[in-house]
């Protein structure tokens, strides 16, 4: 009998639960792997960017030590007075002639030696606008701003005032010679009592003024009575008077000495002719008087000619040391 052949069976292929399982767990490598790879590459991508933004930085750091070209004076107080120039007209050109625009004859000062800097308090008349004060302000000089009172067209000086630490009031009176006249207007023949009431609407409008000036005025200063009517209607308030001297005829030294207060005028007039060299010229005459007497006070204006000659005279101005009127007064 023959023998059976031995018939050896056929291993049965990998299982369908085998095969789910490494199937998913070479997904589950994949996904892991892309991961960990993605994770790499980003990480250093946030690394070069960081680099980048830091050299950037740097680079911009070194670049901004660079000093940039400074802005014209000129320039820039064109720009800001461009709006306010067209109309304006201020009390210097009440004077007619250079004789009136220097101080009356009266008794000399005394030349005298002083070891303290000698105080030289500028004055800049006129303020009427916004742009007039970041004018005065872009100077960084410790000047005294004088405000004229409000007017339809300029409505807003008592507030532009009303922001500063300290301030006077640049007051209209009657002139002999000048057309721009302002509104209400002082004039020697108003009464006590106009001139009274004017003075307290001054007053509410500006509540911390503790000094004025006159804007012209070169004929109610040079009237005795109307002085005395301002100076008794000044003293009731509380307020100080600045004499502009814009004419030699002042009675106000003879009205404030019967009063038995002290007369303080101004010594220097910056802007008599607006030609820069000219103010150039005055500002240096100013900073002398401060050094023979000890103190001066300066008039100018907000033009541009003036406030440039100004800024470009600060090395001289060190020589004196400028205050507010109040340090004077």
């Amino acid at each position: 009998m023959a023998k059976r052949k031995k018939t050896t069976k056929k291993k049965k292929s990998s299982s369908p639960l085998l095969r789910y399982i490494v199937w998913n767990l070479t997904i589950i490598a994949l996904v892991l792997i892309s991961i960990i790879v993605g994770y790499y590459l980003g990480v250093n991508n946030v690394k070069i960017k960081t680099i980048v933004k830091e050299k950037v930085i740097v680079k911009e750091k070194k670049m901004s030590k660079i000093p940039k070209p400074p802005v014209s004076v000129n320039k820039r107080l064109q720009e800001v007075l461009k709006k306010e120039t067209k109309n304006y007209v201020s009390a210097a050109h009440e004077i007619d002639d250079e004789a009136l625009a220097n101080p009356p004859k009266s008794k000399p000062r005394k030349i005298e030696v002083y070891t303290s800097k000698p105080k030289l308090a500028i004055i800049i008349d006129d303020v009427q606008t916004a742009s007039q004060v970041r004018a005065i302000k872009s100077l960084h000089l410790n000047v005294t701003m004088s405000f004229l009172p409000p007017r339809a067209a300029r409505p807003n000086s008592a507030k532009l005032a009303s922001h500063e630490k300290f301030y006077m009031v640049h007051l209209p009176m009657e002139a002999m010679h000048f057309s721009a006249e302002e509104p209400h207007t002082l004039r020697i023949h108003d009464s006590q009592q106009k001139i009274s009431a004017r003075i307290k609407t001054i007053k509410k409008l500006f509540p911390r003024v503790r000094y004025i000036n006159n804007h012209t005025g070169s004929k109610f200063t040079a009237n005795e009575v109307a002085m005395n009517r301002l100076i008794f209607a000044l003293n009731a308030n509380h307020i100080h008077f600045i004499d502009s001297r814009t004419t030699a005829k002042t009675m106000a030294p003879k009205v404030l000495k019967n009063f038995g207060l002290k007369y303080v005028a101004r010594d220097v007039f910056l802007d008599h002719h607006m030609d820069k060299p000219y103010i150039l010229k005055q500002i240096k005459k100013a900073i002398a008087v401060a050094k023979a007497h000890g103190s001066a006070i300066v008039i100018g204006h907000p033009y541009k000619n003036t406030l440039q000659a100004l800024y470009e005279s600060k090395k001289f101005l060190k020589a004196v040391d400028l205050v507010q009127i109040n340090k004077i007064y």
